[in-house]
């Protein structure tokens, strides 16, 4: 892959992928406004999931989990509140989630914060 953008862009279509085959509805994909962007916003059941994408080649620079500190969290809860706001969500619940890619495994964390 040639830059960041493009390797980005990969691993997001993994995931979308990835959620699509354990049935998740893909609702939208980078999604952006003025406070910031979302990888996937997708639904399964009754919640609509926020779901941001980190991948590591390995751990030298520690567990993609853990590139999701509290300044992320809180950016990705300002542009949630943005979607939901401009969309219909029904009675559906929230969910933010945090999808690791680290080498070839994916990993799913549900709740993630």
């Amino acid at each position: 892959m040639k830059n960041k953008r493009e390797c980005g862009n990969f691993y997001e279509k993994l995931a979308t992928e990835f959620l699509i085959k354990n049935g998740y509805t893909i609702l939208k994909n980078n999604y952006a406004n003025s406070q910031g962007e979302i990888d996937i916003i997708c639904k399964k059941e009754n919640f609509i999931i926020f779901i941001e994408v980190k991948y590591r080649k390995n751990q030298n620079y520690g567990h993609p989990l853990e590139a999701v500190g509290i300044k992320k969290q809180e950016k990705i809860r300002n542009t949630s509140l943005v979607y939901i706001s401009e969309n219909d969500i029904g009675n559906s619940g929230i969910r933010y989630d945090v999808i690791s890619v680290l080498g070839d495994k994916i990993e799913h964390y549900k709740n993630a914060f």
